[in-house]
């Protein structure tokens, strides 16, 4: 299967998850084609915006961090991240992210089901 850029979903989420601003979802393969996971997605996080925290239950979500510079709260614990890093939420944990840098934060999500 060869999934097209044109074909992929991309949506806007305003205050995501309580976070602040505009974050766009790219879907990169639609979640009743992912097979033991349901997210597959580039996130562009502009500055000064978020995802709020939330947690992963059955899950773990990966964060690849591709671009810019972030601040990630980890199960209460801050800490900086910027391109080339992994953040890794296993089942259970909670976190946030916030682009603190002055360009787009822009990330690869996914999200491994048990």
């Amino acid at each position: 299967m060869v999934i097209t850029q044109k074909e992929m979903f991309v949506e806007k989420k305003q205050n995501m998850r309580d976070g602040d601003g505009t974050v766009t979802i790219t879907h990169y393969v639609q979640k009743e084609n992912l097979k033991n996971a349901r997210l597959l997605a580039g996130v562009t996080i502009p500055p000064n915006s978020s995802i709020g925290e939330h947690d992963h239950i059955n899950e773990t979500e990966y964060y690849i961090i591709l671009k810019g510079k972030g601040e990630v709260n980890d199960n209460g614990i801050k800490k900086t991240v910027k391109e080339g890093d992994v953040v890794v939420t296993g089942d259970g944990a909670k976190h946030s992210i916030r682009n603190i840098g002055n360009e787009n934060l822009e990330l690869i999500a996914f999200i491994i089901t048990y």
